[in-house]
């Protein structure tokens, strides 16, 4: 009997030792980054452009950047002489229905500004980011394109409140976000904000201000043996030619 209660204890004391063992190789590393602070307008590479649906009264939207941040993240910042910024949209309709504002990211190719995909770091479980509300009942999205390019729409929440708000949304498991094929190195990426009116609510003249876009993602990278092919070309001059000419 006394062998029996020694053998269990024994037991006990073994599962406890090796449960922190097995928690250190847990498969993740999750760390938060900024995808977008808004705060640096002249030296980015990317900058903002938004286009509203059928009904959008002529010359709207509008986008300006703003002195400041809000109160919150304020109180947190050490570099007093850093100049903070946020961007601001204004925008109205012609009338009441299913209308909606695209906030996307743009980038200069030569002379022209194209919608560009910002490319999202590992496998992304949640945004948040800052948005002022002006307590109309209007929707937030964030639109998303997994890997196999398939744009998927993320509701953030309802706009119906007063002042800066942290507003987040997880990212669906059933959403793919990086290929398994090692020559397919596709991972997901930002599309854009969509704003939404919901059908009975006033669209005469809205604005919202945006604020530190932030993602929390698990970098967590599968290390094996000829890791570094995965970025192989083929095509390079100064590849491996073995078997031709």
């Amino acid at each position: 009997m006394k062998q029996g209660v020694v053998i269990t204890v024994f037991v006990l004391m073994f599962a406890v030792v090796c449960t922190p063992l097995a928690a250190q190789d847990s498969g993740v590393n999750y760390q938060t980054y900024m995808v977008e602070t808004f705060d640096s307008p002249e030296s980015s590479e990317i900058t903002w452009n938004a286009i509203g649906s059928k009904f959008i009264t002529e010359g709207y939207p509008i986008l300006k950047y703003f002195d400041g941040m809000p109160n919150a993240l304020r109180v947190m910042q050490s570099d007093s002489d850093k100049e903070y910024k946020f961007l601001g949209m204004q925008f109205k309709f012609n009338r009441q229905g299913d209308n909606w504002v695209d906030l996307y990211p743009t980038k200069s190719s030569g002379d022209n500004a194209a919608p560009y995909e910002i490319p999202l770091k590992g496998v992304v479980q949640r945004f948040d980011l800052w948005v002022w509300g002006a307590g109309y009942a209007y929707d937030l999205e964030i639109l998303v394109r997994d890997c196999n390019g398939r744009i998927h729409t993320l509701p953030v929440g309802t706009l119906n409140y007063h002042g800066w708000r942290n507003l987040a949304v997880t990212v669906p498991t059933n959403i793919q976000q990086r290929s398994r094929y090692l020559s397919q190195l596709k991972y997901m990426s930002f599309v854009a904000f969509r704003i939404r009116t919901q059908p009975t609510e006033n669209v005469d003249d809205f604005y919202v201000f945006f604020d530190e876009f932030k993602a929390l993602t698990n970098t967590r990278t599968a290390s094996y043996d000829g890791y570094e092919l995965e970025k192989a070309q083929f095509g390079d001059a100064d590849s491996n030619k073995e078997g031709g000419k």
